[in-house]
């Protein structure tokens, strides 16, 4: 069962019909179709990639390029900035359908996540320059918010950025952690205070007030990199990334100074969405091993494991949790696309990336179990997915936080925190 675009429109908040069809259109139902296809193009080679992404933790060039050329990496971009901007939705499709060949990219979410919050706020000098660059395959970007003191609480962070004296350039200083492929990426996004939280406070402005996002180059002088001993990011390592009175340029700017809050949204809601459609199609690349492989298995008499309901009847609950997390997350792809309230996207985003994290643990778990000892051999490249869909409970937000929104805002209860 799949959700077509109508499936809860604005009209039918304002009293107006809604009209409901679990369809794919024509296009969508293409995108997936080309994307199996060229996946498809790399299935002699799959264990081979499949161990250079999950445990050399580095993503294969030619597969980042088969997706630029397939049109992915344009999918939120505009035509006039080199794209086919075809929404976010199709894109879900497509890592939905990476994630079932067993395929996975914590840079391309990322990538993605980073292009939604240019092509909505960047310049029109710096959409043109760079956009293009990204829908080729030619940029990888990185996104840099998390720091040592300020995790999910994002109005804490303490990394600076000042104006020069020349007013041509900011001077950066402080320290990101957790930046996952910041080696490679050729941008970086870059979530800085423009005004501290302390001025702040003491004007009596918002706590939201003072946030603005860069765009720079991770490589530029005053920037310098301490690998971490991290796992579980697919085809990626993660980084400490300081800045040094780092100068980047003021053009780098995406939207307005001091009000890079509500801009940051149109990232965090896009990662958390293409994450769970990673997820989703994890899990389900999972159960379909584990099905292969209870309807082979004989170990009493001469029925298949797959014959007993101790094994039969998880896999198939598992099923009917993954069609449900789908559910979630082309809804929230659906709400980005239409530019629903960014609050009305994000709430249905944690929807979905909480239920596709929960449910693809659950597959990998019962994966395992169901080939028993097998389950934890390399070979079988079921026990590498327990790491990444581990660290989905965690990040890019946490189940805690998730359910702390919806107790919140969506039942009405005291806030917890």
């Amino acid at each position: 069962m799949t959700v077509k675009r109508t499936l809860c429109g604005p009209a039918g908040r304002k009293g107006g019909s809604v009209a409901l069809d679990f369809s794919f259109s024509d296009s969508e139902e293409q995108v997936r179709a080309a994307t199996r296809r060229m996946l498809d193009g790399f299935a002699p080679r799959r264990a081979e990639l499949q161990r250079q992404i999950l445990k050399e933790q580095h993503f294969p060039e030619e597969l980042w390029q088969a997706f630029a050329d397939a049109g992915l990496l344009g999918s939120l971009i505009p035509e006039a900035y080199g794209g086919n901007g075809a929404g976010l939705l199709p894109l879900a499709i497509a890592m939905e359908e990476m994630g079932m060949q067993g395929y996975a990219s914590a840079l391309l979410v990322v990538t993605a996540m980073d292009t939604a919050c240019l092509v909505q706020n960047a310049s029109e000098e710096l959409k043109r320059r760079v956009l293009p660059e990204v829908a080729a395959g030619r940029q990888k970007l990185c996104f840099a918010l998390t720091e040592a003191t300020a995790g999910s609480n994002s109005f804490r962070l303490r990394t600076t950025a000042k104006r020069s004296q020349d007013g041509k350039h900011f001077l950066v200083t402080g320290e990101k952690t957790f930046i996952t492929g910041a080696d490679v990426a050729d941008r970086m996004l870059l979530v800085v205070r423009t005004t501290s939280l302390a001025d702040c406070q003491s004007k009596g402005l918002p706590k939201a007030y003072g946030l603005s996002i860069f765009f720079v180059d991770p490589k530029g002088p005053g920037i310098s990199m301490t690998p971490l001993p991290t796992r579980g990011i697919e085809g990626f390592r993660q980084w400490t990334v300081a800045f040094d009175e780092a100068e980047i340029p003021a053009d780098g700017l995406v939207g307005e100074l001091d009000q890079g809050a509500m801009a940051l949204f149109t990232s965090l809601n896009p990662e958390r969405i293409l994450a769970a459609a990673l997820a989703g199609g994890i899990g389900r690349h999972l159960v379909r091993k584990a099905v292969d492989y209870a309807k082979d298995r004989v170990v009493f008499g001469d029925r298949p494991i797959g014959s007993y309901q101790g094994i039969a009847h998880p896999l198939a609950e598992i099923t009917i949790e993954l069609e449900a997390a789908r559910l979630l997350t082309y809804k929230s792809a659906w709400a980005f696309d239409h530019r629903l309230d960014p609050a009305e996207v994000g709430q249905a985003a944690n929807y979905a990336k909480f239920q596709s994290a929960r449910v693809a643990l659950k597959a990998v778990d019962r994966a395992i179990q169901t080939h028993g000892g097998s389950g934890f051999s390399e070979d079988v490249g079921i026990i590498y997915f327990w790491e990444a869909m581990r660290l989905l409970k965690t990040a890019p937000i946490s189940e805690e936080m998730i359910l702390n929104y919806v107790a919140e805002h969506d039942l009405g209860l005291p806030r917890s925190y």
